[in-house]
């Protein structure tokens, strides 16, 4: 992380965090050894009425995917600058109003990648080989020693449905193993080694002997397998969803198993999931021995959760620190220099013409200085960031306050 030679105007061990979910102890020591000590954690997600309780007295919090941060909890939360979600999605956050307060929110999309994808590839060969329904036979004294129906990866069909950056990965390990790898997405994609596009959705689903879901969760992929498309599927294929749970119509699903339609699938989502581990659980999978069922755990290996809380962490401590929103989903993306020997004031502000002239006028007649300036916009809000000579700087930040359309402003250093 880069380093200035002024001080935060905040002291750091004044900067309240709250980690919750069993965020990995990499994000704390990431934020320890910068000095970001008054941190709490939790291993439990916390419901609304416990967010609107205590959010109040943080300026930072961490969360996983079952902690949800509402419209509710944002009026409640005075203090906050910012939200890492340490995991793929931020479905969890309620972005819009977090836009509108100007509250940065944050994610780690990549780091676990590679878990996803190899959970992937070991689902579709237990499924080629009927491991679910031998596993099953044998732990009641079934002994169920026969090659029927059992088929190596080699010169199968993997569809991958979605080629983002979890798609593509699970087509390289496919195609290492032996797959022959075909794929549909809604926008043009490079394939990978020999990775054949698809052109439709239907066409993916006629010619695989394997489906795998990658898709984002999105009015256009609400119930996208439905019955329909399920048995637009090879008759003996499988179908696995390490995507969202909502994906796919299950009762849909569940029927296409009980016909010998699908020969088995595997799933890692699902359309309610418990708030917290532990019994609770139900689905319509349940009991059937041709399906493989995980508590949302792709994403769940030791090396994922390290990384995640690496990157996240990172992230809040840039914004702190420096005041770069680099990867924000709410304030607009900004990856920021160092500048020495400077005060740095950042601006949130609705996004409306005539501001940033507004800001630069009050700065000419103070007779400020302007050492660097930067903007970014997006639909809803303006970000700036100042640096300034270090005159005045209490004094530029009381007549930015005043600038009609503000949200937030204040010196970082």
């Amino acid at each position: 992380m880069n380093e200035h030679n002024g001080e935060l105007s905040f002291p750091k061990e004044q900067i309240k965090i709250l980690l919750l979910e069993g965020i990995h102890e990499s994000a704390v020591k990431e934020f320890n050894q910068v000095g970001y000590t008054s941190i709490d954690t939790s291993k439990n997600a916390y419901t609304e009425e416990q967010l609107l309780e205590v959010i109040g007295d943080y300026h930072m919090i961490g969360i996983r995917s079952k902690t949800k941060i509402t419209a509710a909890v944002l009026e409640k939360a005075t203090k906050l600058m910012s939200i890492g979600c340490f995991c793929i999605g931020t479905n969890q956050v309620d972005l819009v109003t977090a836009t509108k307060k100007g509250i940065t929110v944050f994610n780690s999309p990549y780091s676990n990648t590679r878990s996803v994808a190899e959970l992937v590839i070991a689902e579709a060969i237990m499924l080629l080989r009927q491991i679910p329904m031998k596993n099953a036979a044998a732990h009641v004294g079934d002994w169920q020693k026969d090659a029927k129906e059992s088929y190596e990866a080699r010169g199968k069909v993997l569809g991958i449905v979605g080629y983002g950056h979890i798609g593509s990965q699970v087509s390289v390990l496919a195609e290492s193993m032996g797959f022959k790898v075909m794929f549909y997405d809604i926008d043009p994609k490079l394939p990978l080694g020999n990775a054949q596009p698809i052109g439709t959705l239907e066409n993916l689903l006629n010619a695989s002997d394997v489906v795998t879901l990658h898709v984002p969760e999105t009015p256009s992929t609400h119930l996208m397998m439905t019955k329909e498309r399920i048995y637009q599927m090879k008759k003996g294929a499988s179908l696995i969803n390490l995507a969202r749970g909502t994906v796919v119509d299950i009762d849909a699903l569940c029927e296409a198993l009980d016909s010998g339609h699908l020969k088995g699938a595997a799933l890692d989502v699902f359309p309610i999931e418990p708030e917290s581990k532990g019994p609770g659980f139900t689905s319509p999978v349940q009991g059937r021995t041709n399906v493989l069922i995980t508590p949302h755990i792709g994403g769940s290996t030791v090396e994922a959760q390290y990384n995640i809380g690496i990157e996240v962490a990172q992230k809040l401590i840039n914004l702190i620190d420096n005041g770069s929103t680099n990867g924000s989903h709410s304030v607009p993306s900004l990856s920021l220099p160092v500048q020495q020997g400077t005060h740095r004031i950042l601006h949130i502000h609705k996004n409306m013409p005539g501001i940033l002239s507004e800001i630069n006028r009050i700065l000419s007649d103070m007779d400020i200085n302007i050492l660097g300036q930067y903007l970014k916009t997006n639909e809803h809000i303006g970000y700036v960031v100042l640096d300034i000579e270090k005159q005045n700087s209490d004094a530029v930040l009381n007549k930015l306050r005043q600038v009609k359309y503000t949200i937030k402003t204040r010196i970082l250093y």
